[in-house]
């Protein structure tokens, strides 16, 4: 595997990592993304990532986007969590028997 260093003028998005997969397209309409490969490194305006030796580079206008490793990033909550504080202001006898939430992805 060879690699491939990519330099931007503004900094990277914050949620880039070592480890996300790292495309290209140069199609106006985006329906045409190629992947560049696994990003070993990175800076605040670079990203370096491993690049078949076959596969065709990006040009400089090329369209650069990356995604996320659904296995390292779907286990657990990061940044958000949720409280909450059932009361029951009633003087009978009362139960909670069930109590439900549903969470979901919303970067995909």
């Amino acid at each position: 595997m060879d690699s491939i260093t990519l330099t931007f003028l503004q900094p990277l998005n914050t949620s880039v990592q070592i480890g996300d997969t790292v495309y290209y397209t140069n199609d106006i309409n985006g329906k045409d993304i190629k992947v560049i490969g696994l990003i070993t490194a990175l800076t605040a305006t670079s990203i370096t990532a491993e690049i078949s030796p076959s596969q065709i580079r990006p040009v400089l206008t090329s369209f650069i986007l990356f995604s996320k490793t659904a296995s390292v990033n779907t286990n657990s909550l990061k940044g958000y969590y949720a409280e909450m504080q059932f009361k029951n202001d009633s003087v009978d006898y009362a139960e909670l028997f069930l109590v439900g939430s549903q969470v979901f992805e919303s970067s995909k």
